[in-house]
């Protein structure tokens, strides 16, 4: 394990761009940042003067810490329900939500519709609070925003749309192809994260609410997934 000490970081936009620089080294096993204050954890057996080059070529200064501040690194670890809970609640609130929608008559693929709508206007709308800070952090688990770096610009206005559409009942099947699409591409790139056990903040409230992404991101992917694939399936046939 190797502690550096950084400067220069000064909010979670920083965070990302050296956790960036730093995943892709040979032989980094997981990368765990303090923004507060200001260390690095970094797994693995890479080598050193790699890591504080690709820390400096970022904007940033490092220096390696023999004696990690244990004062930082023992703080009590969140539960899990506490780390999640901004995102239950909200997903709470949609599925209230949707249901209130279809309360006089209820039929699951319209409450689905419904509950997707919400939900991508919600979170379309979350992700544009901290608009400037989203593409990074969405970019350092999603392969195509990776790729593509305005594709994570654009995302929250997708969301938006895909969000319009479904509760306005306005060409489905397109919401749908791109739902089952763009959140497939999301999800493989989260459980890669996963299965690498790399600490990563989940954009998927958008960067002004810190959440990290957990195996709830994927479930939350894979359920909308689900309900586009049957509602798909069902107007298909």
């Amino acid at each position: 394990m190797i502690f550096l000490e950084i400067k220069g970081m000064h909010c979670s936009a920083c965070e990302e761009t050296i956790q960036n620089a730093l995943q892709d080294i040979d032989n980094v096993k997981s990368v765990s940042i303090d923004v507060e204050s200001g260390i690095a954890q970094i797994g693995g057996n890479p080598e050193l003067k790699i890591l504080l080059s690709a820390i400096e070529k970022s904007g940033y200064s490092a220096r390696e810490i023999d004696q990690p501040n244990l004062d930082v690194y023992n703080k009590t670890t969140p539960s899990a329900w506490r780390e999640l809970r901004p995102l239950f609640i909200i997903l709470s609130c949609i599925f209230f939500g949707a249901f209130l929608l279809n309360r006089s008559m209820f039929i699951w693929s319209n409450f689905m519709m419904d509950f997707m709508g919400l939900f991508f206007i919600v979170f379309g709308l979350l992700k544009l609070i901290d608009y400037r800070n989203f593409p990074p952090a969405f970019a350092n688990y999603d392969p195509l925003a990776k790729r593509v770096p305005i594709y994570g610009w654009a995302y929250p206005l997708i969301e938006l749309y895909l969000g319009t559409n479904y509760l306005l009942n306005y060409n489905i099947l397109l919401a749908l192809v791109l739902t089952i699409v763009l959140l497939g591409i999301t999800t493989v790139g989260v459980l890669m994260k996963l299965v690498q056990k790399q600490s990563v903040q989940c954009a998927c409230i958008g960067t002004a609410i810190k959440l990290p992404l957990t195996k709830a991101t994927f479930i939350e992917n894979g359920i909308m997934i689900i309900m586009a694939a049957w509602i798909l399936i069902t107007n298909l046939m």
